[in-house]
Formats: C-alpha cells, sequence, structure tokens
C-alpha cells in the first residue's frame, strides 16, 4: 500500500526539513535580536475562538469536527485568537510593550495553488501595548531584517507600505461617505488584480456616487511619498492623519531600511481589522504571492481577549518565502555534511573505532561508522555519500603506532595524527 500525504500537506525528508530548520532559524534568530520572547499554544482550539473573530463563514475553510467530549473544536488557521486569550489572561503581569513571537504550523481548507497550501508554519511577531508610530516601524524593519539575514536586498524584496488613516481621510475628504469606505476599501484592496470596470460596478452597486467612485480609484494609485503628501494637504485633517505614517517612514530611514519601503496606497489588507498602518512584503519582480502581510489592529486584543490593548504585527508564512529563496539560491543543498566517517580496516579494529567516535562526539562532531565489516574503500564510499569532512582510518599497523590516519574528504589530503590528537586536529582545521 502506498499512502501519500493529504492534498496540500508536506512530507519533510531530511533535505527538506534542513531548509526548513534553516527558515525557522533565521526567523528565530532575528526575533532575538529585537528583543521578542517567544510563545506557543495549542494546534487544537474551541471553534467559537475562530467564528468569534471571523464569523461562521470562516468555517468553510477550517479543520473543524467534534471531539469526544462532544465540543466543537478546530485546528488553528492561525495564531492572532490565541494570542489575544493569552495575552489578556497574563495582561495586568506583563511588562508593556510586550514583544511576542511564534512559529505555529496553521491549518487551512483552501484551493491549493502557487504559494499556498493547506497547511504552513508561519512567523508571526506582536509588539503589543505600544500605540504610537515607532512601534510600527519595529515590526516592519523585523520583517525587513529577516530578509536581509537571508542574503536578500532592497533589489529583491520590496515592502509596500500604506495607512487606514490615510485612507479614510482622503476618502471622506473627497466625498466617499463614512458609512461607504468599507467598500472602498474592498475596491482599493483589489484594484490591481481585478478590472476598473468590475470594481466600478461594485461602488456603484454599494450606492458611491461617480464622482466618489472615481475618488477611490485616484486613492488607489497614489504613490510616493511627495504624491501622498500632496493628497493629504488638499483634505480636512489630512496632515494629522498622515503624520503617524510619515514617522514610521522616517524612523525606518534612520535605521537606513527605507530603501526596501515604497509607499502605495493600494494596500489596504483585507482584513478589517486594521486601524493603521497596513503593509505587504512582496518580492521585487512582483511573481509570487505576498511574503508577509500585517500592520497595526488597536482594537482586535479587546474584542477577542476582553483587554483593550494597542497592537501591530505580523505575519510571514514559509511557503512563498521558501519559493523565493529557492530561486535565489539561498536555501541550503541538503541536511547538512557530516564532520567524520571513522573507517576500520579489520575486525579487531572495531572497538578502537567505536572508541574515537565516540570521543568524537563528546567533542561535539557529527560522527558515523559502519556497521557491518566491509572493505575500506566500501566505508570511504559511504563517507562520500554523507559527504563527510573528514575520514579517520584505524587498522592494525596504526593502532600499534598509537596513531589514526585523517583523510581529508574535500582536499584529497591525508596524514597520520597520534589517537589522542584526533579531535583537536580536525577542531583546528574547521
Amino acid at each position: 500500500m502506498q499512502v501519500q500525504p493529504l492534498p496540500g500537506f508536506r512530507d519533510f525528508d531530511p533535505a527538506s526539513y534542513a531548509r526548513r530548520a534553516h527558515i525557522q532559524g533565521v526567523w528565530r534568530e532575528v526575533a532575538r535580536r529585537y528583543g521578542f520572547e517567544e510563545y506557543d499554544g495549542p494546534p487544537l482550539e474551541p471553534l467559537e475562538l475562530y467564528t468569534a473573530k471571523s464569523g461562521d463563514e470562516i468555517v468553510g475553510q477550517l479543520y473543524n469536527f467534534t471531539d469526544k467530549g462532544d465540543r466543537q473544536v478546530a485546528l488553528r488557521p492561525e495564531m492572532t485568537p490565541t494570542l489575544a486569550r493569552m495575552v489578556s489572561a497574563r495582561a495586568n503581569g506583563l511588562k508593556k510593550p510586550i514583544r511576542w513571537f511564534s512559529i505555529p504550523q496553521l491549518f487551512r481548507y483552501e484551493r491549493q495553488q502557487r504559494g499556498r497550501l493547506r497547511e504552513h508554519f508561519q512567523f508571526n511577531c506582536d509588539l503589543i501595548g505600544e500605540a504610537g508610530p515607532l512601534a510600527d516601524a519595529e515590526v516592519i524593519a523585523l520583517a525587513i531584517d529577516v530578509m536581509r539575514a537571508f542574503g536578500l536586498g532592497a533589489d529583491a524584496v520590496r515592502v509596500r507600505l500604506s495607512d487606514r488613516r490615510v485612507l479614510t481621510a482622503l476618502l471622506t475628504g473627497g466625498g466617499v461617505p463614512q458609512e461607504l469606505l468599507q467598500p472602498a476599501f474592498q475596491v482599493i484592496d483589489k484594484s490591481e488584480r481585478t478590472p476598473r470596470a468590475e470594481l466600478a460596478s461594485r461602488l456603484d452597486a454599494a450606492g458611491l456616487s461617480t464622482q466618489a467612485s472615481d475618488r477611490v480609484f485616484e486613492v488607489a494609485a497614489l504613490k510616493g511619498i511627495d504624491a501622498v503628501r500632496g493628497a493629504l494637504a488638499a483634505v480636512p485633517a489630512g496632515e494629522d492623519a498622515g503624520a503617524p505614517l510619515l514617522r514610521t517612514i522616517a524612523a525606518l530611514e534612520a535605521q537606513g531600511l527605507a530603501e526596501f519601503v515604497d509607499l502605495d496606497l493600494s494596500i489596504v489588507r483585507g482584513l478589517a481589522y486594521y486601524t493603521g498602518t497596513v503593509f505587504e512584503l512582496f518580492d521585487a519582480g512582483r511573481t509570487l504571492r505576498a511574503i508577509c502581510g500585517g500592520g497595526r489592529y488597536d482594537d482586535l486584543l479587546g474584542s477577542l481577549g476582553g483587554v483593550s490593548l494597542p497592537a501591530a504585527g505580523f505575519g510571514m508564512g514559509d511557503v512563498v518565502l521558501g519559493e523565493l529563496l529557492s530561486e535565489q539560491g539561498l536555501l541550503p543543498a541538503g541536511a547538512g555534511r557530516l564532520d567524520v566517517f571513522v573507517a576500520s580496516i579489520t575486525p579487531e579494529d572495531e572497538a578502537d573505532a567505536l572508541a574515537l567516535a565516540h570521543e568524537l562526539r563528546d567533542a561535539g562532531f557529527s560522527v558515523e561508522f559502519a556497521m557491518a565489516g566491509q572493505a575500506v574503500g566500501k566505508q570511504l564510499k559511504l563517507a562520500d555519500a554523507r559527504d563527510a569532512r573528514w575520514a579517520a582510518v584505524i587498522g592494525p599497523d596504526d593502532r600499534a603506532k598509537g596513531e589514526v590516519v585523517l583523510k581529508d574528504l574535500q582536499g584529497d589530503g591525508q596524514r597520520s595524527v597520534k589517537r589522542d590528537a584526533v579531535a583537536a586536529t580536525i577542531a583546528a582545521a574547521r
């Protein structure tokens, strides 16, 4: 019987697991540099945790069922509701701002397409308890520095940055009624992917006038700091609405990261809970889906967890990121090189080979040896297959002299080394 993984799920053999470990290792290292602490929660949660945030319509996208205790549960599709619950339970005892990150495996029953599976790992970073624009700049800088840590520069990835406060000021200042902002946001969010005529029909159906509809498309087309400044200066309270966004950009510029950022008001983020800055990170060629997305969501924790705290954060999935890193040749090729293969020539050498292998492991090296008697040539072929850096060969003559033949499998040289100096010799050559 050959059973394949379920559609949209992945096996991780050692080589692919090494790539996954590399991605997650970079995520953790950059988060640590920013002072973020790692947390986690259960992969199985009450279904109502997600319907309370997204409505009953989300159930069609979930892996949900009734458990043996007759509870309605779901595999987690996102981490924010769990985060809200955990923070609200500990809010009084947590020093603000809270800097937490997680790398959960998430599950959604969605149509598979390039860059989207039914499970993925996601790097979530949230800065909670700080309402100022420096918090927005901090999470954006973290996302950029993750890209830099992978070896991706401003020529390879771009942050597209906007702000819902700016969009609100420009839309209402241009004749869009406050109660119709949501359909206007939805159209702006789809303005690059959907024909204008179709979007105009949606605005008309929502009740916008032709003049207000034109204003929506004008705002969606605004790009660059000069264009946005000029538009804000022309509407009531526009400069006040734009001040947090401009300060966020200035903070990124002060850190030397502004070259990664494009001010682009077509970015809205589809989720309705965002209240301020919103951003998405793409490959520069725009051949892939968004690598990550996030922004400010000051009201969400209060609605989900009952404790009102301002917050900003982002989520970065491993699927699209993995595709980009693979295209750029920035992922490890395999599961990692073996440090030493210990080979023995005769059965009488086996005990010494085992002793040396264990000593080298105690010294921190990765070590393998042949578990069945075989010719040295065959043992060295196995060493090559394991991509071993060194082969330590022990034979009767070597044992008699208290030596080991140390072969450099990458440089083709070899030398006899005193038995008690093998570990130090390998360490010195690293």
